[in-house]
Protein backbone atom coordinates (compact mmCIF):
# COMPACT_ATOMS: atom_id res chain seq x y z
CA UNK A 1 0.00 0.00 0.00
CA UNK A 2 1.89 3.50 -1.30
CA UNK A 3 0.70 6.20 1.46
CA UNK A 4 -1.03 9.07 0.61
CA UNK A 5 1.37 12.11 0.17
CA UNK A 6 -1.19 14.79 -0.08
CA UNK A 7 -2.84 14.71 3.46
CA UNK A 8 -0.58 15.21 6.39
CA UNK A 9 -1.24 12.90 9.49
CA UNK A 10 -3.45 12.96 12.28
CA UNK A 11 -3.10 13.39 16.00
CA UNK A 12 -5.72 12.47 18.42
CA UNK A 13 -4.74 14.20 21.89
CA UNK A 14 -6.26 15.40 25.08
CA UNK A 15 -6.28 13.53 28.77
CA UNK A 16 -7.02 9.70 29.78
CA UNK A 17 -10.45 9.33 29.74
CA UNK A 18 -11.55 11.45 27.59
CA UNK A 19 -12.84 9.45 25.05
CA UNK A 20 -9.30 9.44 22.59
CA UNK A 21 -10.15 5.30 22.28
CA UNK A 22 -12.97 6.17 21.40
CA UNK A 23 -12.37 8.37 18.56
CA UNK A 24 -9.82 6.15 17.30
CA UNK A 25 -12.25 3.50 16.99
CA UNK A 26 -14.44 5.21 15.08
CA UNK A 27 -11.81 6.69 12.75
CA UNK A 28 -10.01 3.46 11.81
CA UNK A 29 -13.12 2.38 10.50
CA UNK A 30 -12.53 4.34 7.47
CA UNK A 31 -10.52 2.53 4.95
CA UNK A 32 -7.96 4.97 4.98
CA UNK A 33 -6.97 5.75 8.33
CA UNK A 34 -4.44 3.57 10.20
CA UNK A 35 -4.02 4.31 13.88
CA UNK A 36 -2.68 2.19 16.37
CA UNK A 37 -4.83 1.18 19.41
CA UNK A 38 -2.54 1.43 21.94
CA UNK A 39 -1.42 5.19 22.52
CA UNK A 40 2.40 5.86 21.27
CA UNK A 41 3.56 8.33 23.94
CA UNK A 42 6.90 8.78 21.61
CA UNK A 43 6.63 12.69 22.17
CA UNK A 44 6.16 12.37 26.13
CA UNK A 45 8.49 9.98 26.28
CA UNK A 46 11.25 10.58 23.70
CA UNK A 47 11.19 13.88 22.47
CA UNK A 48 14.06 15.80 22.83
CA UNK A 49 16.13 13.01 25.48
CA UNK A 50 18.56 11.79 23.64
CA UNK A 51 20.73 14.50 22.36
CA UNK A 52 20.82 15.45 18.60
CA UNK A 53 19.66 11.83 16.62
CA UNK A 54 22.64 13.02 13.57
CA UNK A 55 24.56 11.98 15.82
CA UNK A 56 24.16 7.86 15.19
CA UNK A 57 25.00 7.03 18.90
CA UNK A 58 22.05 9.20 20.17
CA UNK A 59 19.98 7.70 17.36
CA UNK A 60 20.89 4.34 18.24
CA UNK A 61 20.20 5.39 22.07
CA UNK A 62 16.42 6.19 21.39
CA UNK A 63 15.92 3.41 18.93
CA UNK A 64 16.59 1.23 21.82
CA UNK A 65 14.73 2.84 24.49
CA UNK A 66 11.83 3.00 21.81
CA UNK A 67 12.26 -0.78 21.38
CA UNK A 68 12.30 -1.85 24.80
CA UNK A 69 8.72 0.38 25.41
CA UNK A 70 6.02 -1.75 25.15
CA UNK A 71 3.71 0.53 23.11
CA UNK A 72 6.04 0.61 20.75
CA UNK A 73 6.87 -3.44 20.27
CA UNK A 74 3.43 -4.01 19.91
CA UNK A 75 3.47 -2.84 16.29
CA UNK A 76 6.37 -5.24 15.45
CA UNK A 77 8.98 -2.71 13.56
CA UNK A 78 11.09 -3.42 10.92
CA UNK A 79 13.75 -2.53 12.96
CA UNK A 80 16.84 -2.87 10.04
CA UNK A 81 14.17 -0.70 7.45
CA UNK A 82 13.71 2.09 10.06
CA UNK A 83 17.38 2.55 10.38
CA UNK A 84 18.13 2.36 6.88
CA UNK A 85 15.18 5.08 5.96
CA UNK A 86 15.83 7.08 8.90
CA UNK A 87 19.49 7.67 7.33
CA UNK A 88 17.66 8.69 3.50
CA UNK A 89 16.08 11.81 5.23
CA UNK A 90 16.05 14.79 7.79
CA UNK A 91 17.38 12.91 11.06
CA UNK A 92 14.81 14.28 13.81
CA UNK A 93 12.63 12.72 16.33
CA UNK A 94 9.43 13.98 14.09
CA UNK A 95 10.95 11.58 11.25
CA UNK A 96 11.62 8.47 13.36
CA UNK A 97 8.54 8.60 14.97
CA UNK A 98 6.88 8.85 11.76
CA UNK A 99 8.51 5.78 10.67
CA UNK A 100 7.34 3.15 12.88
CA UNK A 101 3.51 4.57 12.52
CA UNK A 102 4.33 4.82 8.52
CA UNK A 103 4.86 0.74 8.36
CA UNK A 104 2.06 -0.17 10.71
CA UNK A 105 -0.25 1.77 8.52
CA UNK A 106 1.15 0.12 5.40
CA UNK A 107 0.78 -3.43 6.94
CA UNK A 108 -3.10 -2.22 7.72
CA UNK A 109 -3.13 -1.53 3.90
CA UNK A 110 -4.21 2.15 4.90
CA UNK A 111 -3.35 5.18 3.09
CA UNK A 112 -3.07 7.69 5.73
CA UNK A 113 -0.97 7.12 9.23
CA UNK A 114 -2.00 8.71 12.50
CA UNK A 115 -1.26 8.70 15.80
CA UNK A 116 -3.33 9.18 19.58
CA UNK A 117 -0.94 10.46 22.84
CA UNK A 118 -2.08 11.70 25.96
CA UNK A 119 -1.65 15.39 26.01
CA UNK A 120 0.21 15.70 22.64
CA UNK A 121 -1.01 19.16 22.44
CA UNK A 122 1.66 20.38 24.52
CA UNK A 123 3.75 19.55 21.56
CA UNK A 124 1.40 21.07 18.88
CA UNK A 125 3.77 23.35 17.83
CA UNK A 126 6.41 20.53 17.13
CA UNK A 127 3.73 18.34 15.63
CA UNK A 128 2.17 20.60 13.74
CA UNK A 129 5.68 21.86 12.40
CA UNK A 130 7.22 18.82 11.49
CA UNK A 131 4.12 17.35 9.25
CA UNK A 132 2.82 19.60 6.14
CA UNK A 133 -0.76 19.41 6.59
CA UNK A 134 -1.47 17.29 9.78
CA UNK A 135 -4.37 17.48 11.13
CA UNK A 136 -5.03 17.15 15.25
CA UNK A 137 -8.33 16.77 17.20
CA UNK A 138 -8.15 17.49 20.96
CA UNK A 139 -10.66 15.31 23.10
CA UNK A 140 -11.99 17.50 26.01
CA UNK A 141 -14.84 16.11 28.97
CA UNK A 142 -16.25 17.77 32.09
CA UNK A 143 -13.33 17.00 34.18
CA UNK A 144 -15.19 15.91 37.08
CA UNK A 145 -16.16 12.96 34.87
CA UNK A 146 -12.71 12.24 33.75
CA UNK A 147 -11.31 12.45 37.30
CA UNK A 148 -14.28 9.85 38.23
CA UNK A 149 -13.08 7.47 35.39
CA UNK A 150 -9.65 7.87 36.48
CA UNK A 151 -10.27 6.91 40.21
CA UNK A 152 -12.53 3.58 38.53
CA UNK A 153 -9.12 2.85 36.51
CA UNK A 154 -6.31 3.83 39.06
CA UNK A 155 -8.12 4.34 42.39
CA UNK A 156 -5.13 4.79 44.37
CA UNK A 157 -3.37 7.51 42.67
CA UNK A 158 -1.98 9.64 44.75
CA UNK A 159 -1.92 13.13 43.14
CA UNK A 160 -6.34 12.88 43.36
CA UNK A 161 -8.28 16.06 42.54
CA UNK A 162 -5.04 18.05 42.70
CA UNK A 163 -2.93 16.37 40.30
CA UNK A 164 -6.30 15.86 37.92
CA UNK A 165 -7.80 19.69 38.15
CA UNK A 166 -3.85 21.13 37.12
CA UNK A 167 -3.89 18.30 34.15
CA UNK A 168 -7.53 19.26 33.09
CA UNK A 169 -6.35 22.87 33.41
CA UNK A 170 -2.90 22.22 31.39
CA UNK A 171 -4.84 20.62 28.63
CA UNK A 172 -7.62 22.70 28.39
CA UNK A 173 -5.88 26.35 28.21
CA UNK A 174 -3.60 24.27 25.18
CA UNK A 175 -6.82 23.70 23.52
CA UNK A 176 -7.73 27.51 23.49
CA UNK A 177 -3.54 28.59 22.30
CA UNK A 178 -3.48 26.03 19.82
CA UNK A 179 -6.87 26.55 18.47
CA UNK A 180 -5.82 30.23 17.80
CA UNK A 181 -2.64 29.39 16.29
CA UNK A 182 -3.69 26.64 14.13
CA UNK A 183 -7.37 27.38 13.00
CA UNK A 184 -7.72 25.23 10.25
CA UNK A 185 -5.59 22.63 11.35
CA UNK A 186 -6.46 21.86 15.48
CA UNK A 187 -9.95 20.49 16.37
CA UNK A 188 -11.58 20.36 19.53
CA UNK A 189 -13.95 17.43 20.10
CA UNK A 190 -16.03 17.01 23.30
CA UNK A 191 -17.03 13.69 24.88
CA UNK A 192 -20.24 14.37 25.58
CA UNK A 193 -20.65 15.94 22.19
CA UNK A 194 -19.11 12.53 20.40
CA UNK A 195 -21.19 10.19 22.32
CA UNK A 196 -24.98 12.18 22.33
CA UNK A 197 -24.43 13.03 18.45
CA UNK A 198 -22.01 10.39 17.20
CA UNK A 199 -22.84 11.32 13.34
CA UNK A 200 -23.49 14.63 13.21
CA UNK A 201 -19.79 14.99 15.34
CA UNK A 202 -18.25 12.07 13.32
CA UNK A 203 -18.93 14.10 10.13
CA UNK A 204 -17.58 17.44 11.42
CA UNK A 205 -14.59 15.43 12.28
CA UNK A 206 -14.33 13.97 8.88
CA UNK A 207 -14.68 17.20 7.62
CA UNK A 208 -11.89 18.80 9.32
CA UNK A 209 -9.83 15.70 8.13
CA UNK A 210 -10.50 16.19 4.65
CA UNK A 211 -11.82 12.89 4.73
CA UNK A 212 -15.25 11.13 3.13
CA UNK A 213 -17.74 9.74 6.23
CA UNK A 214 -18.89 6.40 6.14
CA UNK A 215 -21.85 5.20 8.06
CA UNK A 216 -19.89 2.09 8.46
CA UNK A 217 -17.57 4.21 10.63
CA UNK A 218 -20.19 4.17 13.33
CA UNK A 219 -20.12 0.57 13.73
CA UNK A 220 -16.84 0.39 14.19
CA UNK A 221 -16.15 -1.90 11.48
CA UNK A 222 -12.29 -1.77 11.87
CA UNK A 223 -12.20 -1.58 15.62
CA UNK A 224 -12.82 -5.61 16.03
CA UNK A 225 -11.06 -5.49 19.45
CA UNK A 226 -12.32 -2.35 20.76
CA UNK A 227 -16.09 -3.23 19.87
CA UNK A 228 -15.61 -6.98 21.61
CA UNK A 229 -14.30 -4.90 24.73
CA UNK A 230 -17.42 -2.86 24.75
CA UNK A 231 -19.88 -5.43 24.16
CA UNK A 232 -18.88 -7.35 26.65
CA UNK A 233 -18.86 -4.17 29.22
CA UNK A 234 -15.33 -4.17 29.82
CA UNK A 235 -14.99 -0.59 30.15
CA UNK A 236 -17.46 -0.60 32.60
CA UNK A 237 -20.84 0.73 30.39
CA UNK A 238 -24.13 -1.56 31.66
CA UNK A 239 -26.87 -0.17 28.82
CA UNK A 240 -25.37 -1.70 26.17
CA UNK A 241 -24.72 -0.31 22.66
CA UNK A 242 -21.16 1.20 21.09
CA UNK A 243 -21.63 4.11 21.59
CA UNK A 244 -23.45 5.45 25.16
CA UNK A 245 -24.24 8.64 27.16
CA UNK A 246 -24.30 6.84 30.70
CA UNK A 247 -20.98 7.53 31.44
CA UNK A 248 -21.66 11.50 31.71
CA UNK A 249 -22.90 12.62 35.44
CA UNK A 250 -21.45 9.85 36.91
CA UNK A 251 -19.32 12.22 39.05
CA UNK A 252 -22.21 13.12 41.34
CA UNK A 253 -22.65 9.55 43.25
CA UNK A 254 -18.79 8.70 43.14
CA UNK A 255 -16.59 11.87 43.97
CA UNK A 256 -16.97 13.54 47.56
CA UNK A 257 -18.01 17.02 47.38
CA UNK A 258 -15.20 18.00 48.66
CA UNK A 259 -12.95 16.97 46.07
CA UNK A 260 -16.07 18.35 43.37
CA UNK A 261 -15.70 21.92 45.52
CA UNK A 262 -12.09 21.84 44.84
CA UNK A 263 -11.94 21.58 41.32
CA UNK A 264 -14.77 23.68 40.58
CA UNK A 265 -13.49 26.74 42.64
CA UNK A 266 -10.06 26.46 40.58
CA UNK A 267 -11.64 25.32 37.19
CA UNK A 268 -14.95 26.96 37.30
CA UNK A 269 -14.15 29.89 34.53
CA UNK A 270 -12.61 27.12 32.73
CA UNK A 271 -15.81 24.52 32.91
CA UNK A 272 -18.30 27.13 31.58
CA UNK A 273 -16.30 28.24 28.88
CA UNK A 274 -16.98 24.87 27.42
CA UNK A 275 -20.36 24.25 28.93
CA UNK A 276 -19.60 22.37 32.13
CA UNK A 277 -21.78 23.67 34.55
CA UNK A 278 -20.55 24.33 38.21
CA UNK A 279 -23.15 22.39 40.76
CA UNK A 280 -23.52 23.92 44.01
CA UNK A 281 -22.16 22.33 47.17
CA UNK A 282 -23.86 22.65 50.43
CA UNK A 283 -21.43 21.72 53.41
CA UNK A 284 -21.84 21.05 57.19
CA UNK A 285 -20.00 23.34 59.54
CA UNK A 286 -17.68 20.45 60.43
CA UNK A 287 -17.55 19.65 56.27
CA UNK A 288 -16.66 22.96 55.78
CA UNK A 289 -14.48 23.20 58.56
CA UNK A 290 -12.60 19.80 57.36
CA UNK A 291 -12.60 21.07 53.62
CA UNK A 292 -10.52 24.86 54.29
CA UNK A 293 -7.78 23.55 56.79
CA UNK A 294 -7.50 19.97 55.23
CA UNK A 295 -8.77 18.67 51.68
CA UNK A 296 -8.13 22.65 50.09
CA UNK A 297 -5.02 23.42 51.09
CA UNK A 298 -3.26 19.35 50.61
CA UNK A 299 -4.51 19.63 46.92
CA UNK A 300 -3.57 23.14 46.10
CA UNK A 301 0.18 21.52 47.11
CA UNK A 302 -0.49 18.53 45.16
CA UNK A 303 -1.91 20.79 41.99
CA UNK A 304 1.52 23.03 42.41
CA UNK A 305 3.94 20.04 42.34
CA UNK A 306 2.15 18.91 39.16
CA UNK A 307 2.39 21.83 37.08
CA UNK A 308 5.91 22.42 38.59
CA UNK A 309 6.91 18.76 37.49
CA UNK A 310 5.99 19.29 34.57
CA UNK A 311 7.27 22.63 33.42
CA UNK A 312 10.40 20.66 34.58
CA UNK A 313 9.98 18.05 32.17
CA UNK A 314 8.95 20.45 29.04
CA UNK A 315 12.11 22.60 29.79
CA UNK A 316 14.59 19.79 30.56
CA UNK A 317 13.24 16.86 28.72
CA UNK A 318 17.13 15.12 28.22
CA UNK A 319 17.88 15.49 31.79
CA UNK A 320 14.45 15.35 33.63
CA UNK A 321 12.12 13.84 30.62
CA UNK A 322 9.20 11.87 31.88
CA UNK A 323 10.22 7.80 30.93
CA UNK A 324 8.10 5.02 30.21
CA UNK A 325 6.60 3.33 33.41
CA UNK A 326 8.71 0.56 35.02
CA UNK A 327 5.69 -2.25 33.72
CA UNK A 328 5.59 -0.64 30.32
CA UNK A 329 9.33 -2.02 29.62
CA UNK A 330 10.38 -4.59 28.26
CA UNK A 331 13.71 -6.55 28.89
CA UNK A 332 14.08 -7.97 25.79
CA UNK A 333 13.27 -6.64 22.35
CA UNK A 334 13.87 -6.95 18.50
Amino acid sequence: MNLDTTKGPIFIGGLDRCGKTLLRALLVSHPRIAIPEIGSNYWTFFYGQYGDLKQSENFERCLRAMLRYSHVALLQPDVERIRREFQQGEPTYARLFQLFNEQYAQREGKARWGDQSGLIEQYAREVLGAYPGAKMIHMLRDPRDRYEASLAHAPHGKARVGGATARWLYSVRLALRNQQEFPARYCVVQYERLVREPEATLREVCAFLDEEYLPEMLAMVGAGSFREKVEQGKYGNRAGGLITTEFIGRYRNAIPKGEIAFMQSLAGREMRTWGYAPEPITFTAGERLTYVLGGWPLNWGRMVAWWGTTALQQRFPAQLGRKPPVDKIRVKHA
